[in-house]
């Protein structure tokens, strides 16, 4: 029987309500026995009575440490959402931490996910060109290179590493930055209008706290650092989470429930140090319906009325 790979650098483990699917996520933890693991758990939601438990039954999962490892918690006793919540428990590793993995509780990795971080944890340390290392792939099968990653300007957060130097950027309420001046920046990262629009309006939902998540702010902060991140061409996590009981992915017959997993092998890095454009506008295409899009904006109709407010 192959040993399974040790981890060298340290875990975030962020869990919350969900014991079936911690319990698996935390399974594959225990089996690369990382010697400094923190765990990060959500409080109960006053509405929801039947949460106490659900937590309650989670932080037992996440009790069962059995390899020799030094353990930090967080656990709240209130609901803070998932933007504080999550963002707080970062800021924590990483002021712990220099580097490490985040790991929630339904991102489900391959063994290889953890030597895949390890490697590009250490090989791209210093090289502030780089910001993220992905361990998911939205590209639905689809290759861009003969590399075992590619390149991107996205930043994938199902199971995912970084740096401290990386996260002392990130602001949870955008304030350096100015709606006004946005859209500017955003044109000179796509060139698509309707993705320009989709992100002008997420950065003025986050500005006024329509929305409540933190991941949107760590990608807009990516862009306005022209950060690239590391993406692997065969995806090392699987989103488990997809249906009741999800935050935000409600819809099981979402095509990344499906994703397919593997490994990686021999690590191999594109000659080429620049994003992708082409895969991350694929994932921009399908993930904005930007065909529709286009179609209903091209209608004769459309054009028509378009040129008579001219």
């Amino acid at each position: 029987m192959t040993k399974a790979y040790q981890v060298k650098s340290p875990i975030l483990f962020l869990v919350f309500n969900r014991p079936e699917v911690t319990k698996l996520v935390f399974d594959e933890i225990r089996k690369a026995q990382p010697s400094r693991l923190y765990i990060a758990a959500d409080g109960p939601r006053g509405n929801r009575p039947d949460e106490t438990d659900l937590c309650k039954k989670v932080l037992e999962i996440v009790d069962q440490i059995t390899w020799p490892c030094t353990v930090q918690r967080l656990v709240r006793t209130e609901n803070l959402g998932c933007r504080d919540a999550v963002s707080g428990a970062i800021d924590w590793f990483f002021s712990n931490e220099p580097e490490g993995i985040i790991l929630e509780d339904d991102c489900l990795p391959e063994p290889d996910f953890f030597r895949y971080c390890d490697y590009m944890l250490e090989h791209f340390r210093d090289d502030t060109r780089f910001r993220h290392v992905a361990g998911c792939n939205l590209q639905l099968g689809k290759i861009w290179n003969t590399a075992s990653v590619y390149y991107s300007n996205q930043t994938n957060v199902w199971g995912w590493a970084s740096w401290a130097r990386v996260w002392k950027d990130y602001d949870k309420y955008l304030s350096r930055y100015e709606a006004s001046e946005v859209e500017d920046q955003f044109a000179k990262i796509f060139s698509d209008r309707f993705a320009i629009e989709f992100w002008v309006q997420i950065f003025k939902d986050l500005k006024s706290g329509k929305i409540d998540t933190w991941d949107y702010q760590l990608t807009i902060i990516n862009f306005f650092n022209n950060g690239l991140s590391v993406i692997p061409n065969v995806s090392l996590i699987k989103n488990i989470g997809f249906g009741k009981g999800a935050t935000h992915t409600l819809d099981e017959a979402n095509a990344y429930s499906q994703i397919e997993t593997g490994t990686l092998g021999q690590i191999t890095l594109p000659k080429y140090v620049l994003p992708q454009k082409d895969a991350d506008f694929a994932v921009t295409f399908r993930e904005l319906n930007l065909k529709e899009k286009w179609r209903v904006y091209n209608k004769p109709k459309n054009r028509i009325r378009r040129f008579l407010k001219l």
